[in-house]
């Protein structure tokens, strides 16, 4: 692979993104992110989902990729991956240093847990660019207290690690320097546990809150090819991005 890093020991799956500066979800990524994915079994305790070089976690989808007849191979090999996370039974963790925007934070919260560190920043900021993301409405609509997932969707405002751990969006925020250490401890407090039990018990956790992520996944995705990429804004919204202007809105 050449924008993913795959790796497993004894205890753990890691998937690394490595495409720096910023680990933009292109088409190419997406597919070996999906590759990586369908490799990772139910027999260990845990799957990790960082990025190199620490600097940006992921700064989202590729807004290419978003245009034309690419956005529908783009959304389909997208939201593989979070239907492949959605029925693993082994414990999922996103271990984020500095921004997950858009698909990125989308990505970084498909998660069981989320470590943050102190400088990592979370946000939605689609609707700048007329669109919306579809993973996104089903995570903050269930996250969240509904106003304030409607209101980091419609501001597209990013959020820092403290005002996510206030939220719960993420589980704990540890300082910079010491994030790998501190979060090596954390992670510490599952590996000690059966990883059998674990999986039995995060089963018994999502039957109990009746998750139906995929139904209503396919529900959003077709609202979002049908309906929202046939507007003239969300075209001019992208449109306006690649080229480095602001959008016109028409409002239709």
């Amino acid at each position: 692979m050449e924008k993913i890093r795959f790796e497993k020991d004894d205890r753990a799956y890691r998937i690394v993104l490595d495409d720096p500066p910023l680990h933009i979800l292109d088409i190419a990524m997406l597919e070996e992110l999906r590759e990586a994915l369908r490799a990772v079994e139910n027999d260990r305790a845990l799957l990790l989902i960082s990025s190199s070089g620490g600097k940006t976690f992921s700064a989202g989808a590729s807004v290419h990729d978003h245009m034309g007849d690419r956005v529908k191979a783009m959304l389909a090999a997208f939201h593989d991956c979070f239907r492949i996370l959605d029925r693993l039974e082994l414990v999922t963790v996103s271990l984020v240093q500095g921004a997950a925007l858009g698909g990125g934070a989308e990505l970084a919260f498909a998660a069981d847990f989320v470590l943050a560190s102190s400088r990592a920043k979370f946000g939605q900021p689609e609707i700048n660019l007329g669109v919306f993301p579809p993973v996104a409405a089903y995570q903050l609509s269930r996250q969240l207290p509904p106003r304030r997932g409607l209101e980091l969707l419609l501001t597209g405002d990013p959020i820092g690690a403290d005002e996510a751990l206030r939220l719960g969006l993420v589980n704990s925020v540890f300082p910079e320097a010491d994030f790998d250490a501190k979060s090596a401890e954390w992670l510490a407090r599952l590996h000690k546990q059966s990883s059998s039990s674990m999986r039995l018990t995060k089963r018994a956790f999502r039957l109990a809150s009746e998750s139906d992520f995929a139904e209503k996944l396919a529900r959003v995705e077709a609202l979002y090819l049908d309906e929202l990429m046939q507007t003239a804004d969300a075209v001019e919204g992208l449109e306006a991005f690649v080229e480095k202007r602001p959008p016109s809105w028409k409002g239709r």
